[in-house]
C-alpha cells in the first residue's frame, strides 16, 4: 500500500510566522526607541505627551511603525552578522555554489523545508534581538540618568549587565541555531553512499 504525499507547508502559515517574527523583532526596537525619547525629553515633557500617546490611534500608528522597524532591523542585523554568517558556512560548505545547490535538494523534501523554516524563524529572532538588547540597554541606562531614581547606581549596573548577558546570549543562540543549520543542511543533501555489492559464497571444496 503506497502512503499517501506529505502535505506541504502552508504559504499563509509562513508569512503569518515571519509576521510575526519581524513584529517582535519591532516591538523591541520601538521600545528602546521610546525608552531612549523618553529619557532625552525629560519628565515634564513625558507628562504632556502621554494622553496622547494611550490613544487607539497612536497604539495602530505604533504597531504599523514597529513592522516597518522590524524589517529594517532584520536586514540591519543580517548585514551586520554577515562575515560571521559566511565563516560558519564555509565549514559546511566550501563554495557558494554547493550551498545553493544543498539549498536545491533541500527544496525537494517538504518536511526538510518546514524544519528549515523553524530554524530559520528563531534565527531571525536571535539577531534581531541582538541589536534589540544593545539599544535597550543605552536607552535603560540613558533613562535611568535622567530621572530621578533611588539607588540609582544599582540600578544602572544590573541593567546593563542584564542588557550585555542578553545580547552575548542572543548571540550565541544565533551562532548556534546557524552552525546546525548549515551542518544538518549538509548532512541531509548528502549523496547517499554507494552501497557494497555483496560477494557470491565460495565454491564448497569437494572432498575427494
Amino acid at each position: 500500500m503506497t502512503r499517501p504525499p506529505q502535505p506541504e507547508p502552508s504559504t499563509v502559515v509562513a508569512a503569518t510566522a515571519m509576521f510575526v517574527e519581524v513584529l517582535v523583532v519591532g516591538i523591541g526596537f520601538l521600545t528602546g526607541l521610546g525608552i531612549l525619547a523618553a529619557a532625552i525629553a525629560g519628565p515634564d515633557n513625558i507628562r504632556r505627551v502621554a494622553p496622547a500617546a494611550g490613544t487607539p490611534l497612536a497604539a495602530g500608528a505604533a504597531l504599523a511603525f514597529a513592522y516597518a522597524l522590524g524589517i529594517l532591523i532584520d536586514r540591519a542585523a543580517d548585514t551586520a552578522l554577515a562575515p560571521a554568517r559566511r565563516r560558519l558556512r564555509v565549514q559546511s560548505f566550501p563554495t557558494s555554489a554547493a550551498y545553493a545547490q544543498a539549498r536545491l535538494k533541500l527544496a525537494e523534501s517538504p518536511a526538510l523545508v518546514a524544519r528549515a523554516d523553524y530554524a530559520r524563524s528563531r534565527l531571525r529572532i536571535c539577531r534581531g534581538w541582538v541589536l534589540n538588547s544593545v539599544l535597550l540597554t543605552l536607552a535603560t541606562d540613558l533613562a535611568l540618568g535622567r530621572y530621578p531614581v533611588e539607588h540609582r547606581v544599582l540600578l544602572l549596573a544590573t541593567a546593563t549587565v542584564l542588557g550585555v548577558l542578553a545580547a552575548v546570549g542572543f548571540y550565541l543562540s544565533w551562532r548556534t541555531i546557524t552552525a546546525t543549520g548549515y551542518s544538518k543542511l549538509a548532512i541531509q543533501t548528502a549523496p547517499a553512499a554507494l552501497p557494497v555489492p555483496s560477494q557470491p559464497p565460495a565454491p564448497a571444496q569437494q572432498t575427494p
